[in-house]
């Protein structure tokens, strides 16, 4: 039995461990080794300094969709009156321990102190660059949000954040917060926070079904052949806006089935039918053997070849905001 999640056998969860139509994850400790020890890991500066941008609004009404970027896959989405961070991480190190792993070159665009009122978290999966309950503790202590996230990451949460108010959802599940409607999709990942607990929480994606359009959340996904995407696109009929993860691809034979690359995040944005899309999970936590820039570049390079007009597929950084 899963130590998170105790429910029925279904398409995507044997008893004790959730899993997908397509493989990711499950590499052996032998390609573990191999990947480490390649000596092919770029080096990148030990830290960078944020611009200077002004702060969110308190809150943006009606139709309007405002993006903040606070780093790797944390942004602020502000829309009809709501206040919503994707994957909350502002921690030192992507870990289990604050004194080794992967550590933060950028600090957070906007401090904790900073934010506007958060009325919703949503969670996508359970690695430590995306569930941080440091930071969903203070989170919770202080704004009391609402936190979305897949079958057996509530428990995670709660361990560290007792009075957190959560739903745990399963892909294909939908929530009415507010004026909003919160999707639960399918993508191409896999979850664990320790060695022997590998897929034993669910894994997902978001769709913000707004009044100014439905906002699609990312979180990780491998492309896989884009089985996701064409599900998502089937699902909904168009998304308006997308988050998509750039980044954390190096090697390719280690991290294809997890992590898409540039140009396979520029095939996705076209699948689905060109919406305003913000590039993010890079150049925050070096997880990976690229460059720290060469994601963007690769991005930039890819939208060039395609025809795709930069102001439609942006990053942002740490604090900048995008008003769609």
């Amino acid at each position: 039995m899963s130590r998170y999640y105790n429910g029925p056998v279904t398409d995507h969860f044997d008893g004790k461990r959730f899993h997908g139509p397509a493989k990711s994850g499950g590499k052996s400790t032998r390609d573990l080794l191999k990947w480490q020890l390649s000596g092919e890991r770029a080096k990148w500066p030990a830290s960078v300094e944020n611009g200077v941008h002004p702060l969110p609004p308190q809150r943006v009404d009606g139709d309007a969709i405002r993006f903040t970027m606070i780093g790797h896959v944390s942004v602020l989405v502000q829309t009809a009156g709501l206040n919503i961070l994707t994957d909350p991480v502002w921690s030192t190190r992507a870990s289990p321990v604050q004194f080794a792993g992967p550590k933060r070159v950028r600090a957070p665009g906007i401090a904790l102190t900073e934010l506007p009122p958060i009325d919703l978290i949503l969670v996508s999966h359970n690695h430590y660059d995306h569930l941080d309950t440091a930071t969903l503790a203070k989170l919770v202590d202080v704004h009391d949000p609402f936190i979305i996230t897949p079958l057996g990451n509530d428990n995670i949460i709660q361990k560290y954040a007792p009075r957190a108010r959560i739903k745990a959802v399963d892909w294909d599940d939908s929530v009415k917060v507010g004026d909003v409607i919160i999707d639960t999709e399918p993508v191409n990942h896999w979850s664990a926070r320790r060695g022997n607990d590998r897929n034993e929480a669910l894994w997902c994606g978001f769709t913000i079904c707004a009044p100014g359009g439905r906002i699609f959340f990312n979180g990780d996904s491998g492309f896989a052949g884009g089985w996701w995407v064409k599900r998502l696109m089937a699902k909904h009929g168009h998304i308006d806006a997308a988050m998509l993860p750039i980044g954390a691809y190096a090697p390719r034979w280690f991290m294809a089935d997890a992590h898409m690359d540039p140009d396979e995040a520029v095939l996705t944005h076209q699948m689905m039918g060109g919406p305003k899309t913000l590039g993010f999970h890079w150049g925050t936590f070096q997880l990976t053997d690229e460059p720290m820039m060469e994601p963007v570049e690769r991005l930039n390079a890819a939208l060039h070849r395609e025809g795709i007009s930069p102001e439609l597929f942006r990053t942002l950084e740490p604090g900048e905001g995008w008003v769609l």
